[in-house]
């Protein structure tokens, strides 16, 4: 087994512990122990701080996945590239703090309106932009030397585990709001620790920069390129973001916490891409350097269909099972039901593009996905403030969806134009020839009696239904071997 696969598998098993912890945190505990008002304080402070977290940093995340190849040397200490990096997030957050003190009253009335709440706590941004960013700066430099395991355990499991638990000790009165909101942010504080731990434990990098190594390596260029991508980073952030930092301008922070409970959902369709990327992109990007395009083209065809096949799936079971779900939540969380589908629409189109990111982004023409996600920016803020308003949460959703039709169009066509590769065959038409049915057939499963007891029965029947479909239409015949059955009968 490969290390994409091997890799692969760990940050797919620990995203979805992540995302069964994440699920009760959201679905079961937070609704219920949080108000509207607190759950949207929190998920708009966090995206707000994540926002210019992501810009932070100066794009060194990005030099770190292109260009950490070039340097490494683990007897050298890798050339002293660690210490050059952790140089721009905080060179980046001196300029970010300036910016937001100095326009400090225009951000601020802009929720107060709607979102007071979160004007009292608007001043804690300042610490959590710097300890998201710092992780983001950190979490690069990990799945740079192959280790994604251990980034992927702090952000998916730990610190989901640690909200539960703060979430309880507030319901239950031993801190009040601004402790919980100071406790929310040392979460963060503590993965920054741990992390930084891990990696100067494991692979002990230096600080001390060797600048005449460096200079050989044309850093204007890497420089140049960092800049670029922080764009490209800052926009890609923003359009995950956007909708919830524009619901709380336009709409009760009670709606946005409503939102957030229904956008989480579909994130579960993304987790195979998000789990295979980080380590799908430090291989894509040295398969760059070394000019393997036929690596690329496999990675890519690969990644699609795989993505495809696992997103298709649970875009059903979600979509199926939604209205169940939802009942089981408290009153006035049945708003979010549309919301379910229009996303996962989107996630679902994201998924069957494949690992489009990592192959524009690690070329040489990374500055066309840039400009693209700069346009794409000032179309998904356009379409925010025009469909907000109208449509209010569902709104929001539509603006997300539309967002990611049209981007992954685009980075389709950009891969195709500038590199001859596209990733769809036969196999792609039979993926979608088993969604359509199982899709269709799963409408006609009945109800099972309690509500759990049907979210389990449908689950079990689409995905044996599913799986036999795909095994049947041999769409993945490479991993046929390893099971029992046709081990056996071999």
């Amino acid at each position: 087994m490969g290390i994409i696969q091997r890799q692969g598998l760990k940050n797919i098993l620990i995203t979805y512990a992540g995302i069964l912890i994440g699920f009760v945190s959201l679905l079961i505990i937070q609704p219920r122990f949080l108000t509207k008002e607190e759950l949207g304080l929190t998920r708009v402070l966090f995206s707000f701080s994540a926002l210019i977290g992501t810009f932070m940093p100066l794009g060194v995340q990005f030099i770190t996945l292109k260009y950490f190849p070039l340097f490494r040397n683990l007897d050298k200490r890798h050339h002293g590239f660690f210490g050059f990096m952790v140089l721009f997030p905080f060179v980046g957050y001196i300029l970010a703090s300036l910016v937001i003190f100095l326009f400090h009253e225009l951000f601020v009335s802009q929720y107060r309106a709607q979102s007071v709440l979160f004007t009292t706590y608007f001043d804690y941004v300042f610490p959590l932009i710097l300890v998201l960013g710092l992780i983001n700066v950190l979490s690069s430099y990990c799945y740079a030397i192959y280790k994604t395991t251990v980034p992927s355990f702090l952000n998916d499991v730990v610190v989901r585990i640690l909200f539960i638990a703060i979430i309880l000790i507030y319901y239950f009165g031993y801190v009040d709001l601004d402790k919980f909101i100071l406790i929310y942010i040392l979460i963060y504080a503590l993965q920054l620790l741990l992390l930084f731990t891990y990696i100067l434990l494991y692979d002990r990098p230096g600080l001390k920069i060797d600048f005449s190594f460096l200079k050989n390596k044309d850093p204007k260029t890497m420089i140049s390129f960092g800049f670029m991508m922080s764009l490209a980073g800052l926009t890609s952030l923003g359009l995950k973001f956007l909708d919830i930092v524009l619901l709380g301008k336009y709409v009760a922070l009670s709606l946005v916490g409503v939102y957030a409970i229904a956008a989480f959902i579909p994130t579960l369709i993304e987790a195979p891409y998000n789990a295979l990327d980080r380590i799908i992109a430090p291989k894509v990007a040295n398969a760059w350097a070394n000019q393997n395009t036929e690596e690329i083209r496999d990675i890519y065809k690969k990644s699609t269909k795989y993505m495809l096949l696992a997103g298709g799936l649970l875009f059903i079971g979600i979509n199926l099972n939604i209205s169940t779900l939802m009942n089981l939540l408290p009153p006035g969380y049945n708003a979010g039901i549309p919301v379910v589908l229009i996303i996962s629409l989107g996630t679902l189109l994201n998924m069957a593009t494949g690992s489009n990111d990592s192959i524009i982004y690690n070329s040489s023409k990374y500055r066309y996905g840039t400009y693209l996600l700069i346009f794409l920016f000032l179309f998904a803020f356009a379409v925010n403030i025009v469909f907000i308003p109208i449509y209010g949460i569902i709104g929001a959703a539509l603006a997300t969806a539309a967002s990611a039709l049209l981007y992954n169009s685009i980075k389709y066509v950009i891969i195709y134009r500038l590199f001859n590769m596209q990733p769809f065959d036969g196999s792609t038409l039979r993926i979608i020839f088993v969604i359509v049915v199982t899709g269709t057939l799963s409408l006609f499963i009945p109800e099972a009696g309690s509500p759990y007891l049907s979210i389990a029965v449908k689950s079990i029947l689409i995905t044996l239904l599913y799986l036999s479909l795909t095994y049947a239409l041999k769409i993945v015949p490479e991993f046929h071997h390893h099971l029992l059955f046709w081990k056996k009968k071999g």
